[in-house]
């Protein structure tokens, strides 16, 4: 084998990869947000969460980008672990569609040989450039466009493995011939070659193609071919079970589940290989008795010309035949999981850790906005917490507890840094891929907002050092009436906090963008209001000077948290209130 083939095989592979990625994206671009909602409302129970697993992953060509959709809906508390399982099923019966596209991509063996579908791919570049050019309909073009370099990479794999004439190659065929094809080591050994094949090159797709290239050439037996499709769907599900060590409990839960999924369907479908991988021959119309001597080279390329459609009809039947029998068992496997993945044991409320964003496990950049929202919402939650603990602190009068809740609210500013450069750096990572409009501009809305958030601790931070430096300083102590105001302009703070999170929490569609502006309002005009009244008890010797400068620190701090609260709101509804 020259070093021409080779990289003509490895190239062909790499745009056959290429191009499912680049579907993929663009399908997503053009309907992630609607498939998002899909896929929410359509998990009533186990047998629509399978359909719809298979409708999504289906329009996405992606079964990891609805596993990613899947797991940031079940973080998000809109989806049981339960219903992400019966998804996941669906997904695994919706990615077989690829095996359909790339049997039909190279099939054409002998005298099937009626159309090339090199000539599709040629369209859809042509097309696809113009649609791209023309904006508007860019991401359609992109669809051409992979779709185009999908259908060229397998029909140069197709080319370029007939031109190798693998069949006749003694090399080749020799090695296949020393295994017997009729020990059950024989599966085992090419099982594991597939699960390690796919691990490598993180593509189940890629082993896919090359399986049907080697079967329909006749150089591999097709019981051998067979052990390697479902050593591909092994190997799959370690990539995302990696992925997902450094992701959160959930996260893992369902890669766990995936896993036990396929491992299910390998096991019992090793009890009954040669009885079902017959049925599914039969059912093509591929004779697994005919060879070469017996029936003549013709009639031998002919009949394993159909390899490429037995191995996606195995691949179909076996997901389905899978998904029927454990879809009775989902709440099962569901205490299972549960029981497999424990929780890490952290204290979540003070150790900096993103719960959404797992950027090992990010694969689309559309999708990966989600989480970003997620993770914000939970970042703005734990700001509210810490404005929680500045009030606490105000009326706390043991020492050793004022100086614990000071410490956990330093800790809390530390969080808070490291969380906005966290989330920064991810959205930033995100910002590099091809995105829509409407994504780019929820990024920059995005960024305004972790800016703001992160400010609203800031203003928390200065709250609690002021009453420390009060406290450590020995001062006199606020009049029973300056409690009163500083309590009630804290509710209010607290109050648009709540509103906040609200919007951060849920559809900005549905949330009464006035009400935070009253609430803003109210904020200011109380604090009018003190400013007025604290300048009149100074003059009347209420109280010091000092204590009054100290005050209205913290009446001010409220005031400016206010502002911030407003400021994100608007970054999130893109609207600008009125002064």
């Amino acid at each position: 084998m020259s070093l021409l083939v080779i990289f003509k095989l490895l190239g062909s592979l790499a745009l056959l990869m290429f191009g499912m990625k680049s579907m993929s994206e663009a399908l997503q671009k053009m309907a992630g947000p609607q498939l998002r909602h899909v896929l929410g409302a359509m998990t009533t129970n186990r047998f629509t969460g399978v359909l719809t697993g298979m409708l999504v992953t289906v329009s996405v060509q992606s079964s990891t980008a609805t596993t990613v959709m899947t797991v940031s809906f079940v973080n998000a508390g809109l989806l049981t672990l339960a219903q992400a399982i019966s998804v996941i099923m669906g997904a695994n019966i919706g990615t077989t569609l690829t095996a359909w596209i790339m049997a039909v991509g190279t099939s054409g063996g002998g005298q099937a040989a009626t159309f090339d579908i090199s000539f599709v791919s040629y369209i859809g570049f042509f097309v696809g450039i113009i649609l791209i050019y023309m904006k508007k309909h860019r991401y359609i073009g992109d669809f051409l466009f992979g779709l185009g370099l999908l259908l060229l990479g397998l029909t140069t794999l197709k080319a370029t493995g007939t031109s190798l004439d693998m069949g006749n190659n003694p090399a080749v065929t020799e090695f296949f011939m020393s295994f017997d094809p009729n020990a059950f080591s024989t599966t085992i050994i090419f099982l594991l070659l597939g699960g390690v094949l796919t691990f490598c090159v993180q593509s189940s797709a890629a082993v896919m193609a090359l399986t049907m290239l080697l079967c329909s050439t006749g150089a591999m037996p097709i019981y051998q071919g067979i052990a390697l499709v479902m050593g591909e769907n092994i190997g799959t599900t370690i990539t995302s079970n990696l992925a997902a060590l450094s992701a959160n409990t959930q996260a893992r839960r369902a890669a766990f589940s995936h896993m036990f999924f396929n491992t299910f369907g390998v096991i019992w479908i090793l009890f009954v290989f040669r009885p079902f991988v017959d049925a599914v021959c039969g059912f093509v119309g591929y004779d697994v008795e005919m060879t070469k001597e017996t029936a003549g080279v013709e009639a031998f390329m002919a009949n394993a010309a159909k390899l490429n459609f037995v191995l996606a009809a195995f691949h179909t039947c076996f997901n389905l035949v899978n998904t029927f029998i454990l879809i009775w068992f989902i709440p099962y496997i569901e205490k299972l999981v549960c029981w497999a993945i424990k929780p890490k044991k952290t204290h979540e409320e003070e150790d900096f850790h993103l719960h959404f964003i797992t950027a090992g496990i990010m694969k689309t950049p559309e999708l990966s906005v989600l989480e970003a929202h997620k993770e914000i919402a939970s970042f703005s939650n734990r700001i509210q917490r810490m404005f929680g603990m500045v009030c606490e602190l105000l009326t706390e009068k043991d020492k050793d507890k004022f100086n614990k809740l000071f410490s956990r609210i330093e800790k809390y500013e530390d969080i808070a840094d490291n969380m906005e450069i966290s989330i920064a750096d991810y959205l930033d990572q995100v910002s590099d891929a091809h995105l829509s409009d409407d994504t780019k501009a929820k990024i920059r809305a995005m960024l305004r907002e972790i800016s703001e958030v992160e400010s609203i601790g800031d203003s928390c931070y200065n709250m609690a050092h002021t009453i420390n430096m009060k406290v450590q300083g020995n001062k006199e102590h606020f009049t029973e009436e300056q409690y009163q105001h500083l309590h009630a302009m804290m509710n209010l703070t607290n109050q648009a906090l709540t509103q906040m999170n609200q919007l951060l929490s849920g559809r900005k569609d549905s949330f009464n963008v006035y009400r935070c502006y009253n609430t803003e309002t109210e904020i200011n005009n109380y604090r009018d209001q003190l400013k007025s009244q604290n300048i009149i008890d100074i003059n009347n010797h209420k109280y010091t000077y000092g204590i009054g400068t100290i005050y209205m620190d913290l009446i001010n701090g409220c005031e400016k948290l206010g502002d911030y609260v407003v400021n994100v709101v608007e970054a999130r509804t893109g609207t600008k209130m009125q002064s």
